[in-house]
C-alpha cells in the first residue's frame, strides 16, 4: 500500500506548467475547429470556479478533442484521466504531466487509491473530464452502456458538482477502430450540457456498492436524456450491458446444437412399436398370418372354411376348430 501511494504521488500531484498549457491553447484552439463544425449548447451550466466533474458519453477518440475545446470555451481548462502507465512513457509522460493531466491507477488494490490523484486535482480546482463508461460504448445503436462507478464515487468523496454532457457526431469523423479521420467535408459535432446531477440523496451516506450504482444510474440517466434530445430519438429502456449481451449470444449459438442433439436422439418406444407393426403387416401368407383377421395361426392349422376364430381363441394344430384359450 505504501509503495502504491508513493508511486501515485510521483506520477502526478495535480500541478502543471503554465507555459505548457499556454502552448496547448495556441496549438489546439485553432486546430480543433478545422476538424469539425460545432453546434454546442449548455455551457452556462459550468461553475465558474472550483473543482468539478464533466461526465460525458464516449463514442470515438475524436470526441476527446471536442470535449477539450468545449470545456475550454466554457471557461475551464480540460483535465483528463489517463492510464497510469502512460505517465511512465518517456516524453509522453512528461508532457501530459506538465499539462496537469491525471492518472488512473486501475491496478491498485484499494478502490479509493484508484482515483487518489483525481481527487487531489478536484480539490485543487480542476475540471476533470470523466467517461463513466470507461471506454467507447459497445451498444450497437451507440447509446450509453452500463457505466462504472468511478465518477459517482469521486463526486461523493469530494462534493464536486457533476455536469452531464452528451455529444453526437464525433463518431462520423473518426469511427471507433478507425485510424483515418474523415476531415473533408467537415462534419458537425453536437454537444449539450445539462445542470449538475442531483446526488443529494446519496450525500453523507456510506460508499456502498448499492449506493454507488444507484448514483451512477442517476448520472447516466441524465447523460442519456441529453443525448436523446440531440438525436431526436427515444433511448432504450435499459442500458446495453456487454457481459449480458455476450452471454445471450453464446446461448443463441448453443441453441441450434441442442435442438439438433434432440432430433438425433434414440427413437422412443412408440416409434419402435410403430416400426414392428409395419413389419407384421407386411408379412406374406406363407408365414401363416391372415391379414384380414389380424390373428396368428400355428403352422399346419387349417381354419374352418368361411369362419374365423372367435376373439380370445387360438387354433390347435391338427384340428379344424378353435378352442378357448
Amino acid at each position: 500500500m505504501k509503495r502504491e501511494r508513493a508511486k501515485t504521488s510521483k506520477q502526478a500531484d495535480g500541478s502543471y506548467s503554465r507555459a505548457w498549457r499556454r502552448f496547448s491553447k495556441i496549438l489546439l484552439v485553432p486546430l480543433i475547429p478545422s476538424m469539425m463544425k460545432r453546434d454546442w449548447h449548455g455551457k452556462q451550466n459550468f461553475p465558474a470556479e472550483g473543482g468539478m466533474i464533466l461526465a460525458a458519453n464516449h463514442l470515438s477518440y475524436m470526441d476527446i478533442f471536442a470535449m477539450s475545446l468545449y470545456s475550454y470555451e466554457a471557461g475551464r481548462y480540460p483535465v483528463f484521466l489517463a492510464k497510469s502507465t502512460l505517465f511512465d512513457v518517456p516524453v509522453l509522460g512528461a508532457v501530459i504531466r506538465k499539462l496537469g493531466q491525471l492518472p488512473v491507477h486501475r491496478n491498485a488494490t484499494d478502490a479509493a487509491l484508484v482515483l487518489r490523484d483525481a481527487e487531489a486535482g478536484i480539490r485543487k480546482g480542476a475540471c476533470v473530464i470523466f467517461y463513466p463508461e470507461a471506454t467507447v460504448t459497445r451498444d450497437p445503436a451507440q447509446w450509453p452502456m452500463v457505466a462504472k462507478t468511478g465518477a459517482a464515487r469521486l463526486a461523493l468523496m469530494t462534493g464536486a458538482p457533476v455536469v452531464p454532457v452528451a455529444h453526437w457526431g464525433a463518431q462520423d469523423i473518426l469511427p471507433y477502430h478507425s485510424y483515418r479521420p474523415r476531415l473533408v467535408p467537415r462534419r458537425t459535432v453536437h454537444v449539450l450540457a445539462g445542470p449538475p446531477v442531483d446526488l443529494s440523496a446519496f450525500e453523507g451516506q456510506p460508499l456502498t456498492s448499492k449506493g454507488l450504482h444507484a448514483a451512477t444510474q442517476a448520472l447516466m440517466k441524465d447523460i442519456t436524456g441529453l443525448l436523446a434530445q440531440l438525436r431526436g430519438e427515444t433511448p432504450p429502456a435499459e442500458p446495453y450491458h456487454p457481459a449480458v449481451a455476450r452471454r445471450k449470444t453464446r446461448q443463441e449459438l448453443r441453441q441450434p446444437q441442442q435442438d439438433q442433439a434432440g432430433t438425433d436422439g434414440p427413437p422412443n418406444s412408440g416409434t419402435a412399436a410403430g416400426s414392428a407393426t409395419t413389419q407384421d403387416s407386411s408379412a406374406t401368407p406363407d408365414s401363416g398370418t391372415t391379414a384380414d383377421s389380424g390373428t396368428s395361426q400355428h403352422p399346419g392349422t387349417t381354419p374352418v372354411p368361411g369362419t374365423t376364430p372367435a376373439p380370445g381363441t387360438t387354433s390347435v394344430p391338427g384340428s379344424t376348430q378353435a378352442t378357448p384359450t
